[in-house]
C-alpha cells in the first residue's frame, strides 16, 4: 500500500543536498538569463525598425537598394556560418526534440552561439524592412539558453536536456508575447505533446521568471491594448463565420506554400534558390522593397504597429494590402532569412476581419479584427489552443474566450484539410538533413515516452 508522504523526512531529504539546491540555483538564473535575452531581442528589434522606419520616411526609393542589399548580405551570412538559424526557430526546437535526431547533434539547431547569431541576424532583417516578427525566434533563442544550463549540473541532476529545451521554448513565447498561458499551453501543444508532471515545475518556472523580466522591463500591459468588444448577438454570427472561414482557407494555404517553398520541393523556383541563393535572395528583397512602398509602408516589418491601429480604428488595411503582406510574408520566409510568421501572421488575420468588417458595417471591427487573428494563426500553426490564448491574452479579450475559440478551432480545422503541420513538416526536414536521410523523418504516432529524470524545481 501506498503510505502518506512523511513532510519531516522530505523536508530533511530536501535540505540535505547542497549540490541539488545549487542545480535549482543555476537553472533559476538561465531563466532568467532567458528574459534578459527575450527583452533585449524586443528592443533591438524596435530600433532596428524604427530605424529603417526613418529611412523609409526620409528617402522612401532609397529601400530599393537597401533592402536587397541587407538581405543577401543577412543570407550570405547564415548560409556561410549559422544555418541552423535560419527561418522561425521554432522547428529547430521541435526538430531538438525529435526521438530521431541524436543528442549530439543538437547543436546544430539550438545552441547559445545561435542564440545569439539569432538575435543579431533577425535584428538586421528588421533593419531591413522584411516582413518578419521576433516571436517564433524568441523560441529557439530562450531554448538556446536554457539548454546551456545543462554543462554546469551535476551528473545525477535530475533536469535532462529535454525539459530545459522545452521549459525554453515556453518562456520565449511568454516573454514574447508577455502571455504567460500561451508559454503553458505552447510547451503541451507544439513542443511536448502533453505537459508530464515531472517537468511542469521547471517549465512554468521558466515562464514565470522569464516572464518577469519581460514585465519588469515592459510593464505588465496587453501587447495591443485592451479591446472594446460590443455586445456580441445573433447578428455578429454571420461576419464572425466569414472571418473563421476566410482565416483558415488562407492559413491552410499560406501554411502549404511555406512548406513546398522551405523543404526543397520539385519546381523551377527552388531549383533557381537552391543554385543561386544570393541571387535568389536579392530579387526576393527587391519584390519585398516594391511591395513596401506600393502599401505606403504597410508590409514592412512584423505589423504591429498596424494591428494597434486596427484595433483603436485609426488604421485600416484593405484586402489589397493584406494580400501583399501575405505575399511579403512568404517571399521574406523563401529567402532564408532568420525570422518569424506569428507576428505577421497576426497582422494578415487583422487585415481579413478589418476587411469583412468593412464589407458588413456592422460595428464589431475590433471584435473581428481579434477572430481573425485568432483564426489565421490557428491555421497556420494548427495549434488552435495556443492561437486563441495568444490572441486574448495580447488584447485582454477575457469576454471572448469563447468566440477566439471557436474560431481558432474551426479555422484550424479547415486548414488540416488543405495542409499539414507547417512546423512539423519544416522540423521533420531539419531532422533528415541533420542525420543525412534523403527524406523526412517522421516522429512515431503516439506522444514520446516521459524522460527517466525528473525536472521538478519547486
Amino acid at each position: 500500500m501506498n503510505r502518506e508522504p512523511d513532510f519531516l523526512e522530505n523536508l530533511r531529504a530536501e535540505l540535505s543536498s547542497g549540490r541539488l539546491w545549487l542545480d535549482r540555483a543555476i537553472v533559476l538564473a538561465y531563466a532568467v538569463a532567458a528574459g534578459l535575452f527575450v527583452v533585449g531581442f524586443t528592443l533591438a528589434s524596435d530600433r532596428a525598425f524604427g530605424l529603417f522606419h526613418r529611412l523609409h520616411q526620409a528617402q522612401p526609393w532609397a529601400v530599393l537598394l537597401w533592402t536587397p542589399a541587407l538581405t543577401v548580405a543577412i543570407v550570405w551570412a547564415t548560409r556561410r556560418w549559422f544555418p541552423g538559424a535560419a527561418g522561425s526557430g521554432i522547428p529547430q526546437v521541435k526538430a531538438a526534440l525529435h526521438p530521431a535526431l541524436p543528442p549530439e547533434r543538437r547543436g546544430r539547431l539550438v545552441s547559445l552561439r545561435l542564440t545569439v547569431a539569432k538575435i543579431g541576424l533577425a535584428v538586421a532583417g528588421l533593419a531591413a524592412g522584411l516582413s518578419i516578427g521576433r516571436e517564433g525566434p524568441s523560441v529557439q533563442v530562450a531554448a538556446g539558453v536554457m539548454q546551456h544550463a545543462r554543462r554546469w549540473l551535476s551528473p545525477a541532476s535530475t533536469i535532462d536536456a529535454r525539459a530545459l529545451l522545452v521549459a525554453g521554448g515556453a518562456a520565449g513565447i511568454a516573454a514574447a508575447f508577455n502571455a504567460p498561458l500561451a508559454g503553458v499551453v505552447f510547451a503541451i501543444e507544439e513542443l511536448y505533446g502533453r505537459l508530464e508532471t515531472r517537468a511542469s515545475g521547471l517549465i512554468i518556472t521558466a515562464i514565470v521568471l522569464a516572464g518577469l523580466v519581460a514585465v519588469s522591463m515592459f510593464g505588465n500591459l496587453s501587447y495591443f491594448g485592451v479591446i472594446r468588444v460590443p455586445d456580441l448577438g445573433w447578428s455578429a454570427v454571420g461576419p464572425g463565420l466569414a472571418v473563421t472561414l476566410a482565416s483558415g482557407v488562407a492559413g491552410g494555404l499560406f501554411s502549404r506554400l511555406l512548406a513546398a517553398s522551405l523543404t526543397g520541393a520539385p519546381g523551377r523556383l527552388n531549383q533557381a534558390r537552391a543554385r543561386w541563393p544570393l541571387r535568389f535572395a536579392a530579387v526576393g528583397g527587391l519584390l519585398i522593397a516594391v511591395i513596401g512602398l506600393v502599401t505606403g509602408g504597410a508590409t514592412f516589418g512584423a505589423g504591429s504597429d498596424t494591428v494597434k491601429g486596427m484595433l483603436t480604428g485609426h488604421e485600416e488595411l484593405s484586402p489589397l494590402h493584406t494580400l501583399l503582406k501575405f505575399i511579403a510574408t512568404w517571399l521574406t520566409a523563401w529567402c532564408g532569412v532568420p525570422g518569424g510568421i506569428f507576428a505577421p501572421a497576426l497582422t494578415i488575420g487583422a487585415g481579413i476581419g478589418n476587411s469583412i468588417s468593412q464589407l458588413t458595417g456592422a460595428g464589431l471591427g475590433p471584435a473581428l479584427i481579434a477572430l481573425g487573428m485568432a483564426g489565421f494563426l490557428a491555421a497556420v500553426t494548427q495549434t488552435p489552443l495556443t492561437a486563441f490564448i495568444i490572441v486574448m491574452e495580447m488584447v485582454d479579450g477575457h469576454s471572448m474566450v469563447l468566440s477566439l475559440m471557436a474560431s481558432a478551432m474551426l479555422a484550424s480545422l479547415l486548414s488540416r484539410m488543405i495542409s499539414r503541420p507547417l512546423y512539423e513538416s519544416l522540423a521533420e526536414y531539419m531532422v533528415a538533413a541533420a542525420i543525412g536521410s534523403p527524406s523526412p523523418v517522421v516522429a512515431p504516432s503516439e506522444s514520446p515516452q516521459p524522460p527517466t529524470e525528473t525536472a521538478r524545481v519547486p
